[in-house]
């Protein structure tokens, strides 16, 4: 799994001579206008005669890569639950990741609109495009796919510079992060997202990528859905020595604490049962180094718990 995490730094030094090539290419030179084109994540090929003025992001950590990626100043609409940076809480909302104010879009008068695959309404982004709007969509699902994210969304808004920077700074964190982890003996972790029903991180999350990042082994990450269901009787077989809970904010859900119930459990015994807010471990920007930094951290507690002779 390492491979991944390499190749992941490879990425970005890709995307910024990528971006690089791509702006002289744009460039006329008898014209000096630049014509911009990408391919989404849907693999549609979306065109630009200039860079992106008038900007809506229609998901919570889109506004975030947004903001990295040197665009801030051009979003003029965000749905609920865009509070980061702060910047981004006087924007107007257009509605919500699944319901959206169409007539309030149209008000806003957007030369582009940037969606997300899986969490927006397909219908929805069909139609806005039936009305004649530019939609770039987005699919962040793992770690090496925040800088390409970054890097295609800097030509969209022509603030590839800024775009190349934040690449390259998220690049050294990931390679820091890999270099100090990637040897360690690995830790079993169950990533709770829910209680009622009992919900997890799957192997195709980037909250995998984060348990594998810092050297641990998701106990669920075969399971290939998106936050599957589990039960406790494979919770309990498989008995983690760390618990990672998140639930829907920055506060410590209160269910957390049924865990003490089961000191069978490894993490339990050890008091390994830890709260992460979601908004670094669930958003796909990368602000998901910070809550990687602090994972990092847990697994390693529960790593010095280990008894010793484990080997890897």
């Amino acid at each position: 799994m390492l491979r991944r995490f390499i190749f992941a730094l490879t990425l970005p030094l890709f995307a910024v001579a990528q971006s690089a090539a791509a702006g002289s290419a744009s460039q006329s030179p008898s014209t000096q206008t630049s014509s911009i084109e990408v391919i989404d994540d849907r693999g549609i090929s979306i065109r630009l005669t200039q860079p992106a003025k008038r900007i809506i992001s229609l998901a919570p950590s889109l506004t975030e890569l947004l903001y990295v990626a040197g665009a801030g100043d051009k979003l003029v609409g965000v749905v609920e639950y865009s509070d980061y940076p702060e910047e981004a809480l006087s924007l107007p909302v257009i509605g919500r990741f699944d319901r959206f104010d169409i007539e309030r879009i149209l008000e806003l008068k957007p030369d582009l609109v940037v969606a997300w695959l899986t969490g927006n309404p397909r219908s929805t982004i069909d139609g806005l495009e039936k009305l004649g709007l530019k939609v770039y969509v987005a699919e962040p699902k793992f770690l090496d796919s925040i800088p390409i994210q970054l890097n295609k969304l800097g030509q969209l808004a022509g603030t590839e510079g800024h775009a190349n920077e934040a690449i390259e700074a998220y690049a050294a964190t990931l390679e820091s992060l890999v270099n100090r982890y990637s040897d360690e003996r690995p830790v079993r972790v169950f990533y709770q997202v829910w209680d009622r029903p009992l919900m997890t991180a799957g192997g195709a999350e980037l909250t995998n990528d984060l348990i594998e990042l810092c050297g641990g082994i998701n106990i669920f990450g075969e399971l290939t859905a998106l936050a599957p269901k589990v039960n406790l009787e494979a919770v309990l077989l498989r008995d983690p020595e760390l618990i990672v809970a998140s639930g829907i904010d920055e506060r410590r859900p209160a269910w957390l604490d049924t865990w003490d119930e089961w000191p069978s459990i490894t993490a339990v015994a050890n008091r390994q049962v830890v709260f992460i807010d979601p908004d670094l471990t669930q958003r796909h920007s990368p602000r998901v180094l910070q809550g990687a930094e602090i994972l990092c951290e847990q697994v390693a507690e529960a790593r010095a718990l280990q008894p010793a002779g484990i080997t890897r």
